[in-house]
Protein backbone atom coordinates (compact mmCIF):
# COMPACT_ATOMS: atom_id res chain seq x y z
CA UNK A 1 0.00 0.00 0.00
CA UNK A 2 2.90 2.67 0.78
CA UNK A 3 5.15 3.77 -1.27
CA UNK A 4 7.70 5.50 1.06
CA UNK A 5 7.58 8.02 4.04
CA UNK A 6 9.53 11.26 3.79
CA UNK A 7 10.27 12.71 6.96
CA UNK A 8 12.04 16.33 6.64
CA UNK A 9 14.93 17.41 8.91
CA UNK A 10 16.99 20.76 9.46
CA UNK A 11 20.16 18.44 9.78
CA UNK A 12 20.37 15.68 7.17
CA UNK A 13 24.15 14.16 8.91
CA UNK A 14 22.25 14.47 12.13
CA UNK A 15 19.48 12.21 11.10
CA UNK A 16 21.26 10.06 9.12
CA UNK A 17 23.20 9.00 11.82
CA UNK A 18 20.18 8.66 14.68
CA UNK A 19 18.27 6.54 12.07
CA UNK A 20 20.94 4.45 10.71
CA UNK A 21 21.15 1.48 13.70
CA UNK A 22 17.61 2.44 14.15
CA UNK A 23 16.78 0.82 10.71
CA UNK A 24 19.96 -1.93 10.80
CA UNK A 25 17.83 -3.19 13.89
CA UNK A 26 14.67 -3.16 12.26
CA UNK A 27 16.71 -5.10 9.16
CA UNK A 28 16.29 -2.67 6.54
CA UNK A 29 19.32 -1.52 4.01
CA UNK A 30 20.68 1.61 3.22
CA UNK A 31 19.30 2.26 -0.49
CA UNK A 32 21.70 4.50 -2.39
CA UNK A 33 20.22 6.82 -5.10
CA UNK A 34 22.92 8.89 -6.99
CA UNK A 35 20.70 11.19 -8.41
CA UNK A 36 19.11 12.19 -4.80
CA UNK A 37 22.50 11.80 -2.82
CA UNK A 38 20.85 14.82 -0.20
CA UNK A 39 18.67 11.95 0.93
CA UNK A 40 19.27 8.92 3.24
CA UNK A 41 16.78 6.34 1.91
CA UNK A 42 16.55 2.80 3.42
CA UNK A 43 14.51 -0.10 2.02
CA UNK A 44 13.20 -2.92 3.85
CA UNK A 45 16.07 -6.09 3.12
CA UNK A 46 15.08 -8.33 0.15
CA UNK A 47 12.22 -5.57 -1.40
CA UNK A 48 12.73 -2.44 -3.42
CA UNK A 49 9.40 -1.22 -1.51
CA UNK A 50 8.43 0.89 0.77
CA UNK A 51 11.21 2.94 1.35
CA UNK A 52 11.53 5.47 4.24
CA UNK A 53 13.45 8.47 3.39
CA UNK A 54 15.03 11.96 5.59
CA UNK A 55 15.99 14.46 3.81
CA UNK A 56 15.40 18.59 3.76
CA UNK A 57 11.77 19.64 2.47
CA UNK A 58 11.91 19.97 -0.65
CA UNK A 59 10.60 23.63 -0.76
CA UNK A 60 13.53 24.84 0.72
CA UNK A 61 11.53 25.88 4.06
CA UNK A 62 12.88 24.77 7.67
CA UNK A 63 11.08 21.44 7.60
CA UNK A 64 8.76 20.94 10.90
CA UNK A 65 7.15 17.70 12.91
CA UNK A 66 3.66 17.96 12.20
CA UNK A 67 0.75 17.95 15.58
CA UNK A 68 -0.85 14.07 14.94
CA UNK A 69 1.70 12.85 12.99
CA UNK A 70 3.28 9.50 13.56
CA UNK A 71 5.53 6.84 11.88
CA UNK A 72 5.06 3.64 13.21
CA UNK A 73 7.64 1.24 11.55
CA UNK A 74 7.60 -3.01 12.56
CA UNK A 75 9.72 -5.18 14.44
CA UNK A 76 10.00 -8.52 14.39
CA UNK A 77 9.20 -9.05 18.07
CA UNK A 78 9.49 -7.62 21.21
CA UNK A 79 13.38 -7.51 21.92
CA UNK A 80 14.03 -5.55 18.47
CA UNK A 81 11.56 -2.69 20.18
CA UNK A 82 13.04 -2.47 23.25
CA UNK A 83 16.52 -2.59 21.79
CA UNK A 84 15.22 0.48 19.30
CA UNK A 85 13.84 2.54 21.66
CA UNK A 86 16.70 2.17 24.00
CA UNK A 87 19.12 2.99 20.76
CA UNK A 88 16.82 5.98 20.38
CA UNK A 89 17.26 7.51 23.32
CA UNK A 90 20.98 6.67 23.86
CA UNK A 91 21.14 8.75 20.46
CA UNK A 92 18.78 11.81 21.89
CA UNK A 93 15.35 10.65 21.61
CA UNK A 94 12.60 11.87 23.79
CA UNK A 95 10.59 9.50 25.39
CA UNK A 96 6.75 9.64 24.09
CA UNK A 97 6.20 6.07 26.22
CA UNK A 98 8.20 3.31 26.81
CA UNK A 99 7.80 -0.07 25.63
CA UNK A 100 4.87 -2.38 26.87
CA UNK A 101 1.76 -3.89 26.07
CA UNK A 102 -0.72 -1.62 24.96
CA UNK A 103 -4.40 -3.12 24.78
CA UNK A 104 -6.64 -0.54 24.00
CA UNK A 105 -4.95 -1.21 20.45
CA UNK A 106 -5.60 -4.94 20.53
CA UNK A 107 -4.48 -7.82 22.72
CA UNK A 108 -0.64 -8.67 21.78
CA UNK A 109 0.09 -5.13 20.68
CA UNK A 110 3.58 -4.50 22.08
CA UNK A 111 5.10 -0.62 21.62
CA UNK A 112 7.51 2.19 22.59
CA UNK A 113 7.34 5.67 21.25
CA UNK A 114 9.53 8.34 20.49
CA UNK A 115 10.21 11.84 19.17
CA UNK A 116 13.64 12.03 17.04
CA UNK A 117 15.67 14.92 17.09
CA UNK A 118 13.63 16.60 14.51
CA UNK A 119 10.37 16.52 16.70
CA UNK A 120 9.06 13.83 14.49
CA UNK A 121 6.86 10.78 16.23
CA UNK A 122 7.46 6.93 15.69
CA UNK A 123 6.45 4.10 17.30
CA UNK A 124 8.30 0.97 17.15
CA UNK A 125 5.70 -2.13 17.18
CA UNK A 126 5.54 -5.60 17.07
CA UNK A 127 2.12 -7.35 16.70
CA UNK A 128 2.59 -10.80 17.63
CA UNK A 129 1.56 -12.60 20.30
CA UNK A 130 4.21 -14.49 22.92
CA UNK A 131 3.25 -17.33 25.02
CA UNK A 132 2.96 -15.79 27.74
CA UNK A 133 0.56 -13.67 26.58
CA UNK A 134 -2.09 -16.75 25.14
CA UNK A 135 -4.51 -18.06 27.80
CA UNK A 136 -3.96 -21.28 28.75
Amino acid sequence: MLSHTFLGTNDSERARAFYAPIMAALGWQVRVSPHLPHLAIWKPAGASRPLFVLGPPFDGGMADAGNGQMVALLAKDRDTVEQVYAMALAAGASCEGPPGLRPQYHTHYYGAYFRDPDGHKLCIVCHDAIERDVDV
